[in-house]
């Protein structure tokens, strides 16, 4: 459990390999078993808070933005996918820990189903010399820190993507990608195109 959660800690930056095919959203093909799995949710007392604070929800919006754009608010930790006649759909996000939090206005250039995770080698090199050995490379399923979707921000080493920790959502966290349930992020997965508008503000 530590490892994970310090793996968790350390996404992104983070370079995205492939993905398993989804036959649904709330399951992956597992390569080390050859089977389809079905992902569990966490249940740890921090995720049910999490779960309760930041539900998925349809709220008033009152902007200039054009419809279809998504806005990020790190500092109050939501995301907003922006919808016609001043409303806008609103998810709880997890987002980048102090020095690593930045803001800009990008598009969506790729999307992943169940992607698998290669660390950077800069990030490989920084973690062993805490005393944490990252992983070369690990595949797309339920231990992937990078969950049930990926969204790929630019030209950046940035992804809006799910998380295998629930309770991590609300909470500054990461090295700079944005985090969400990964039912959340499988919903804004089938809203959105390639070329999507992201805001981090």
């Amino acid at each position: 459990m530590k490892m994970k959660r310090a793996i968790l800690g350390l996404v992104c930056a983070v370079a995205v390999v492939g993905a398993a095919p989804a036959e649904a959203s709330n399951r992956f093909f597992d390569p080390s078993t050859g089977t389809w799995q079905t992902y569990k949710l966490t249940t740890d007392a921090a995720s049910e808070i999490a779960r309760k604070k930041y539900q998925r929800k349809m709220v008033t919006y009152r902007s200039n933005v054009e419809p279809g754009t998504i806005v990020i608010d790190t500092r109050r930790r939501w995301l907003y996918h922006v919808q016609e006649n001043g409303k806008a759909m609103r998810y709880g996000i997890g987002v980048g820990r102090e020095g690593f939090t930045w803001k800009g206005t990008e598009k969506i250039t790729a999307k992943r189903k169940w992607p698998g995770w290669t660390p950077p080698q800069e990030m490989i090199v920084r973690e062993r010399k805490n005393g944490r050995n990252l992983p070369s490379y690990m595949p797309g399923g339920p231990e992937n820190p990078l969950g049930a979707r990926a969204l790929y921000l630019g030209n950046t080493l940035y992804r809006i993507h799910g998380t295998n920790e629930d309770w991590s959502i609300g909470r500054a966290v990461s090295s700079g990608c944005i985090r969400m349930f990964n039912e959340d992020v499988e919903h804004l997965y089938e809203q959105i195109r390639v070329g999507t508008k992201v805001k981090v503000l």
